[in-house]
Parts: structure tokens; C-alpha cells; sequence
């Protein structure tokens, strides 16, 4: 059946078909007044390509930055927050930890919702879920009466302990469906049912806040696609790599916020499964961002909270915490159209801002006055001016000479191509630096790594990025430009529950872990079979566990059967043996505990079919070429220039090459050398690698 992939980026909107006859692919700039235009585009484009009407697409999966840009940009919905008496700060007090210990100007982010928009109920319950101060069912009304006066459009509740009782909550959210029938709501106990007052309020108020808006999109996108014949069901991309129903999608919407990035890291890991790579650096650079995520044993590394918009760059605890299941990655403002500057102390500067589509990059000719990534790029001979986005959208070198000469070279006493030199060794440091911090705060050795490079504008950077990091080997994939989308593709059905209840080992109850694991597991498969009502389901359980008067926990991966029938003592040691693998040691005579348990559900994929290696069969020769810029030896170089669909397995070449193909540009220095493997991925190596 053909199925229908579909990321909407920051800069532009990919959108991939797959069907009996092959697969198919466009970009179409984002139009951020109503993105299902471009999504309606795309779509035409790749069915006009497979020779198919929308009629004939059977599903479609979607994943979109609009939650996250939403809450970068504060355009959310008038949204309150309803909290026990004493907590209406939590969110703007936050952990109290300062996240740069030496800066005396350090200036924490504002809350979501200014303090007139919390409110306060006299309730309390204990952390076992006891209740200590009834709620008066009478003083809510009278909240809730105020609230419909002032007008809100979305209500989040977030109760001291209600992940244990959620039944002052329930009576809350009760009230509002009664005199608020209008009204959105977000229960803490639903959105993020996890201790720690911060994360679980503020994911909650995200969800809230961003509620009538992603769901307004949602009913829109639908009926729309509906109007051009695709009447076929539309899923989401969530952030924990998997699938789930557009209904699920539109109550939780704060488990969208990174959909997209999510999707690539699942398209790595697929390939990194056809080649048999157990250690994986996934590189995903688009128009507006970078993103990077370790990937062990073919599967990408989660967690369960992140943070939106960082305001500092790399310093954890600087953003917005968001609790749920997610892909564990670091995200940068480092894109194709990131846009470069000349600060107070003469250095150049890259990103977060961004050209976007509109205007989009000075090349682009579409009244962007200022350098961008992509304008470096074009400058230093990566990209083919009549042939950028299979020649959909021309590009104009000198309107980006233009922008380079006025905003960085006039500020240095340079010209554009130094300028361009120095904006594209700025960003890529910035990547590489990112890169580094992820793999010292996980302990690997990034030297071990083989990076896998998509996204539109990640393969003109992959290589000198490798040649930074120690990184010997790269692969960029097929579908490199639209990575995202085909990865919607290959992720399964999945939803994940978790649950806090605090467990210590020495009081571990048996038959109550059981009862809780069922519960959750029935949870996660209803979800599922929203989605899919037929389909095998598989099931993972974690639980998250620490030393009593440690802050933060470790995951432990628990066997079917060690869920089903439970045992301490195995669940104590598995924790002890992880712990040591981690940190060289146990802790003796300190007694361990449970904070967090979670049950993960997802269709069954099939078995990704192995890669077959393939014999070197020299350079194809019939390439022209391009002067390109090698950073690494500082001058221009004649490169000779390949079209990849040209390259037959084995096809091999040794940098300074280009590699064309109709959504990106495989830049291979000097340092390296170049050959298409089975599935016509293009394996980037270094020289001395090959000896």
C-alpha cells in the first residue's frame, strides 16, 4: 500500500511516498501562515512522480516543529494553571540551581504563564497518595466560575503527589467539563504521571498551552487532505521514535514537541541495523537545526525529560523542562539557514536565528539581506546554483557574496570567500563541539563511531565534521535529504506509560509490582491498537532506580518474565550490576529504590534485511567538475563532480568530489574517499583508513 511520509521543518517541508513502484520524494519550503499548504504540494508532487492520485495513498504519518515553535515563540493559547495551595511558584522557582555557576548575570528563563495565570485549591495529599487535606468541591466551583470569566481557552492541573492519587485532579477536571465545557484540559496525572513537582507541572502546562492550537492544525490538516482525496488515517511521530493515533496526538500534543528529530534518529538506527553498526553518531542537520544522537545496538538512546529552548546554548537546565519518553539528543541552532553575525568582540557568530523560508537565505532571492549557512555553502562551491532542490528553487551566488561582503567582511577587512570560510568553520565547530558534549556526558569515545550523515544540508557537512571529531567513517544513506520523513516510515505503532510510585527494595511487594505492571501494559496496547488493531505488539519494561539520597536515577531493562513475576532480589542485582558498569562501583550499605516504572508497547517491525558487501570497482570517470573549497587544506581545489544516481554499487572516488542528487550534495574532501555501497548509501572514509 502507498504510505505517506511527512516533516514539517523550520525551513522546509519534506514529504516522501512509498509505494509498488519505488519510492518518492520532494521539498517545499514551509508556509508558516497554514503548513498544510506545503504538505498539499508535496503531496501532489510525489504522486504526480509515482503516477498516483491522493486517493490511492493508504496512510499517512506526520511529524512537525509546530509544538516546539510554539513554545520557543510563546504563541500558545490563554492558558491558567490550577495548583495546590503553597506551589503556585514551583515553575518559576524551579530546581533553584544555578545551570552557569559563575555568570553574576545569569537571567533564568520566564515561566510559561506569568503568576496572575496560576491558581491555587486547598488541598493536599502525601507522596503515598494519602489524602491530608480534602478538596472542597464548592471552592473549586468558584475557581473554575472565575476562570470562565476571564475567559481562558485551556486549563493544566497540576496537584502536589498526583501521580500517586489522582483523584483531587479527576474532580477538578470534572468541575471544568461542567462549567468550562469550552475549555481544553491537561491533568498532570495523564500528561506526565511522574514525581518532581517542576518537570511534571510545567509538561503539563506545555501540553495545555499548546493544546487548542495543535489541535486546531490537527482537524484542519485532516479535513484538508480529505478535500484533495487523501481520506485515508493520519498519524503522528512522537517523540519517543514511535506512532500514535491522530486523536492520542491532539489530547497529548506536548509528546510532538520532538517528532521530527525523532524520525531521523529511528531512519539512522534502521540503517544502522542493515549494516551491522553497533555504534552510531547520528548527524541530522536541516534549515534551521542540528541535531546529534548516540545510537547503541541499533537502537537510539532515551529519556525521559528534555529541555526546549535552551537559553544558553549546551548548558542543561538553561531551557524548558519537558518530562515524557523521548529520544535522548542534543539539538542545536545550527541549520542551512542560520544566520551569521560579527559580535562586540570581532568573532563570528552562527546561529540560533534563522533565515527560515521566509525570506530565507540572501541566495534565495527572496529579500534575506543577511548571510546565512547556506549562503557560505554556495560561496564555497558545495552547492550547484541551477540545481538546488532538483532546480525548483535557483539560487543567486552573487546576492549571497553581497551579504557576506556587508554583514562579516566589511565588519573583518575580508572577502566573501573568507567570509563564507569563516562562517562554515564556525558552524561546523559549533556541531562538533555539541557533539563532544554529548559523548563526554555518555561516556563514549566518539573515535569508535561511525557517523551517519541526512538531512538536507548535514552531507555537506558531514566530512569536516568527522575531520574534527576523529570520526574514521561515514555513511550518507539514500532519501539523505528527507531522512526524517522515510524514518516516520520505518517507526512502529508505540506509546509508553509510566508511572512514580516510590518503591524501596528492602519493602518490595511482589504482587503489587505485578498488579502495576499489568496496568500499565494494558495502558501502553490500548494506544497501540488505536492505531492498529490486528498487529503483533511487543512489550519493554524499565524501571528507574537509585541509592536512597541520590537525585537522579539509572534505567534497567527488565525481561518479560521478570515483569511478570517479579522478584527484589533480581531486580536489586541487575540494578547493582548496571550501576557498577557505570560508575566502577556499588555504594555498600546504602539501600536502593524505585522512583519511576514505565511499559513501553509497539508493533513488531520486520527484520531489517543485512547490506551485501560489494566489490570496489574503481572511479566511474564521465564527472565534471566544480571548484570547491577544501577548509581542511585552506584553498580552493578542482573537485570532480558525480551524479548519484549515476553510481552503480562499488562506484568508488577519491576526494576533492561532489556527489549530486535532487535534495542534497555529498561533500568529499581531499582527506577522503568516497564509494557507493549496496543500497546505494555513499560511504565517506578517511584515506589513511583504507591502508
Amino acid at each position: 500500500m502507498a504510505r505517506l511520509g511527512v516533516d514539517i521543518g523550520g525551513t522546509f517541508t519534506d514529504v516522501v511516498l512509498e509505494s509498488e513502484a519505488g519510492r518518492f520524494s520532494t521539498k517545499v519550503l514551509t508556509t508558516y501562515s497554514a503548513p498544510e499548504d506545503a504538505i498539499v504540494e508535496g503531496m501532489h508532487r510525489v504522486c504526480g512522480k509515482a503516477g498516483i492520485d491522493a486517493g490511492g495513498i493508504a496512510q499517512i504519518i506526520h511529524g512537525t516543529t509546530l509544538a516546539t515553535n510554539a513554545l520557543i515563540e510563546r504563541r500558545g493559547a490563554k492558558t491558567a494553571l490550577i495548583t495546590t495551595k503553597g506551589f503556585r511558584d514551583v515553575i518559576e522557582m524551579r530546581t533553584e540551581s544555578r545551570f552557569e555557576q559563575y555568570d553574576l548575570n545569569l537571567v533564568l528563563p520566564d515561566p510559561l504563564l506569568p503568576r496572575n495565570r496560576r491558581y491555587v485549591v486547598e488541598e493536599r495529599m502525601d507522596a503515598r497518595g494519602d489524602v491530608l487535606v480534602p478538596l472542597d468541591r464548592a471552592e473549586v466551583e468558584a475557581l473554575v466560575d472565575d476562570l470562565a470569566e476571564a475567559g481562558y481557552e485551556s486549563i493544566a492541573v497540576g496537584l502536589l503527589h498526583a501521580y500517586a492519587n489522582d483523584a483531587h485532579e479527576r474532580l477538578i477536571a470534572e468541575v471544568l467539563a461542567e462549567r468550562m465545557p469550552g475549555a481544553m484540559i491537561s491533568l498532570s496525572s495523564e500528561v506526565s504521571p511522574q514525581m518532581r513537582e517542576y518537570e511534571r507541572f510545567n509538561t503539563t502546562i506545555a501540553n495545555a498551552y499548546i493544546k487548542p492550537l495543535m489541535k486546531s492544525y490537527l482537524d484542519r490538516l485532516k479535513a484538508r487532505l480529505a478535500d484533495e482525496g487523501a481520506d485515508c488515517p493520519v498519524y503522528l511521530m512522537h517523540s519517543g521514535g514511535g506512532i500514535m493515533a491522530l486523536e492520542a496526538a491532539a489530547e497529548f500534543p506536548v509528546r510532538l514537541v520532538e517528532s521530527g528529530p525523532a524520525g531521523g534518529a529511528i531512519f539512522a538506527a534502521d540503517l544502522a541495523a542493515r549494516h551491522g553498526l553497533d555504534k552510531v553518531l547520528s548527524f541530522d542537520m536541516g534549515g534551521t537545526t542540528a541535531k546529534i544522537c548516540l545510537i547503541k545496538a541499533q537502537t537510539p538512546k532515551t529519556a525521559r525529560v528534555f529541555e526546549v529552548a535552551r537559553s544558553y546554548r549546551f548548558k542543561k537546565g538553561s531551557g524548558m523542562p519537558i518530562s515524557i519518553p523521548v529520544i535522548d539528543m542534543v539539538e542545536i541552532g545550527a541549520g542551512g539557514g542560520s544566520l551569521a553575525h560579527v559580535d562586540a568582540m570581532n568573532q563570528i557568530r552562527v546561529g540560533p536565528e534563522s533565515a527560515g523560508s521566509e525570506p530565507g537565505p540572501a541566495c534565495y532571492g527572496r529579500g534575506g539581506d543577511k548571510p546565512a549557512v547556506t549562503d557560505a555553502d554556495l560561496v564555497l562551491g558545495k552547492l550547484d546554483p541551477k540545481n538546488f532542490a532538483a532546480g525548483t528553487i535557483p539560487l543567486y551566488p552573487d546576492k549571497a557574496r553581497t551579504a557576506l561582503d556587508n554583514v562579516i567582511g566589511a565588519a573583518l577587512d575580508m572577502d566573501a570567500q573568507e567570509a563564507a570560510f569563516g562562517v562554515a568553520e564556525v558552524v561546523d565547530e559549533n556541531m562538533a563541539n555539541a557533539a563532544r558534549v554529548h559523548a563526554v556526558e555518555n561516556g563514549e569515545d566518539l573515535s569508535d563511531y561511525t557517523m551517519i550523515a541526512f538531512g538536507g544540508a548535514a552531507p555537506l557537512h558531514a566530512a569536516r565534521l568527522c575531520e574534527r571529531l576523529g570520526i574514521r567513517r561515514c555513511l550518507v544513506p539514500q532519501g539523505a535529504g528527507v531522512g526524517s520523513a522515510i524514518g516516520f516510515l520505518r517507526a512502529p505503532f508505540s506509546f509508553e506509560a509510566t508511572r512514580s510510585v516510590f518503591t524501596a527494595m528492602d519493602e518490595f511487594d511482589p504482587a503489587a509490582v505485578q498488579a502495576l505492571f499489568s496496568e500499565m501494559e494494558q495502558e501502553a496496547t490500548s494506544f497501540v491498537r488505536e492505531c492498529d488493531a490486528a498487529a503483533e505488539i511487543g512489550t519493554e519494561y524499565k524501571v528507574y532506580m537509585r541509592y536512597a539520597g541520590q537525585g537522579w536515577e539509572i534505567p534497567i531493562q527488565l525481561s518479560p518474565e521478570q515483569a511478570h513475576a517479579p522478584d527484589g532480589a533480581d531486580i536489586l542485582s541487575l540494578f547493582e550490576a548496571e550501576y557498577e558498569k557505570l560508575f566502577g562501583r556499588t555504594v555498600a550499605g546504602l539501600r536502593a529504590e524505585i522512583t519511576v516504572w514505565s511499559v513501553n508497547a509497539a508493533t513488531r517491525l520486520a527484520a531489517p534485511v543485512p547490506v551485501d558487501p560489494v566489490a570496489d570497482t574503481g572511479d566511474p570517470g564521465g564527472a565534471g567538475q566544480r571548484d570547491l573549497f577544501d577548509p581542511a587544506a585552506g584553498k580552493v581545489l578542482l573537485a570532480k563532480v558525480h551524479a548519484r544516481a549515476a553510481l552503480d554499487p562499488g562506484a568508488a572516488m577519491a576526494g576533492p568530489a561532489l556527489i549530486t542528487e535532487e535534495e542534497t550534495t555529498i561533500v568529499v574532501p581531499a582527506s577522503r574517499h568516497a564509494r557507493a555501497l549496496g543500497d546505494s548509501t555513499i560511504e565517506v572514509i578517511a584515506k589513511e583508513a583504507l591502508s
